[in-house]
């Protein structure tokens, strides 16, 4: 039913109903009603009329709004997200670009074990390898009614596996129901965040990834066995400071624990009573 459908019913409903009601009351009913009777049942009938086919038509009316508001914001979100990822590929990608090649020709001038060289060339093809996701990601929003918020983290998942050589042990039983639009939104930024690290730096390739849910919310950690770091400098981290930010903005409870070579981030989420 189209919109111009329903504005036309809301306007003829009640004209109809007043006009079919005042024909069968003078045919009809009019030796069993008296006029004073006739006249209080025909403002009941038309208003029970109208409580009912106008709710249901005025209802349809608010989906028909709610629908293409979500289509405009959605809409909206594209075209930003399409903006910023083309921002992203004609500036800092490029420049990111460019300076590799400029890193390329220093390296010339020094030897295949320097440390410093390799280690500045290392960490500036991780910049370019997550900015390229980034305009991926940006670029690439998948259909809502396709593809689930959990099989998207097995899409990424699978994605680190095989373009880092890292294997992800899961046990992930949150679905998608148990969290809001925007708790999915941070959770997977902060997971994302936390197995990047792990590649960047844990010297490693497993991680072990677990969510439990509990009586007042749910638990999510993500584990491994790498070189670990002092938790104390973890401010100096821009990724985890951000991942800290996200968990407090949320409400939710962070703690990074590093010990034995053993790196354990957990996010918990627990409803207040």
């Amino acid at each position: 039913m189209t919109y111009r459908q329903i504005k036309w019913l809301i306007l003829l409903i009640p004209t109809i109903s007043v006009g079919l009601w005042e024909y069968l009351r003078h045919t009809i009913l009019l030796p069993y009603i008296s006029m004073n009777a006739g006249n209080w049942l025909s403002a009941i009938i038309v208003f029970l009329v109208t409580l009912y086919f106008l709710n249901i038509l005025f209802g349809r009316l608010e989906r028909m709004q709610q629908e293409l508001q979500r289509e405009r914001s959605e809409k909206a979100v594209l075209e930003e997200r399409e903006k910023i990822a083309k921002e992203l590929h004609d500036g800092i990608a490029q420049s990111l670009f460019f300076l590799s090649v400029q890193v390329n020709k220093m390296g010339n001038d020094f030897s295949k074990d320097n440390k410093p060289y390799n280690k500045l060339k290392k960490t500036l093809q991780h910049i370019h390898d997550d900015t390229r996701s980034a305009i991926q990601n940006l670029r690439s929003l998948p259909s809502h009614d396709d593809i689930t918020w959990t099989k998207s983290l097995d899409a990424f998942f699978n994605e680190m596996e095989s373009q880092h050589g890292l294997k992800i042990h899961r046990e992930w039983c949150l679905e998608d129901d148990d969290l809001s639009s925007k708790e999915k939104i941070e959770l997977f930024a902060c997971v994302r965040e936390a197995i990047i690290n792990v590649i960047k730096h844990a010297v490693t390739n497993e991680v072990w990834l677990k969510t439990t849910t509990t009586p007042k919310g749910w638990i999510c950690s993500v584990m491994d066995k790498g070189a670990g770091f002092d938790t104390n400098q973890i401010t100096d981290g821009f990724g985890l400071k951000i991942v800290q930010d996200r968990a407090s903005s949320m409400e939710w409870k962070l703690n990074i624990d590093s010990m034995h070579g053993k790196t354990t981030m957990t996010i918990e989420k627990e409803e207040s009573a």
